[in-house]
């Protein structure tokens, strides 16, 4: 499976885009506007081997809903994902059996080179 998950708004994940180049039969979908499934998120979670890994502390409404100072469990951060999209750590990719979570430049290098061994 080729897909990738993001925000059409968010200039970060645009961006990553462009520098990523990907290939034609990745499927994109924008997760403000499609949901994610629990299907999908369950098979992102198993590829990430945890809900929190996919679960983003950056999110303006982890902070307002006072989340952080919560003792979160895997089961936590799932159900605050299926609940809002800003939850979801992005853009996330996954590629073939691999996945790539997050904006930072050593995720999105792994990307790069991953998808050009691969091709």
């Amino acid at each position: 499976m080729k897909k990738f998950y993001y925000l059409k708004t968010c200039s970060t994940c645009v961006r990553i885009i462009k520098a990523l180049n990907l290939p034609n039969d990745v499927k994109f979908q924008d997760i403000k506007t499609e949901s994610i499934t629990l299907k999908q998120l369950e098979e992102l979670a198993e590829l990430a081997g945890s809900y929190e890994a996919l679960f983003s502390k950056r999110a303006k409404l982890y902070k307002e809903m006072g989340l952080k100072d919560l003792d979160l469990k895997d089961a936590d951060f799932k159900q605050y994902i299926l609940d809002h999209y800003t939850f979801l750590k992005r853009p996330v990719l996954i590629y073939n059996d691999s996945i790539f979570i997050g904006n930072s430049s050593k995720t999105v290098e792994a990307a790069k080179a991953f998808i050009l061994a691969n091709e």
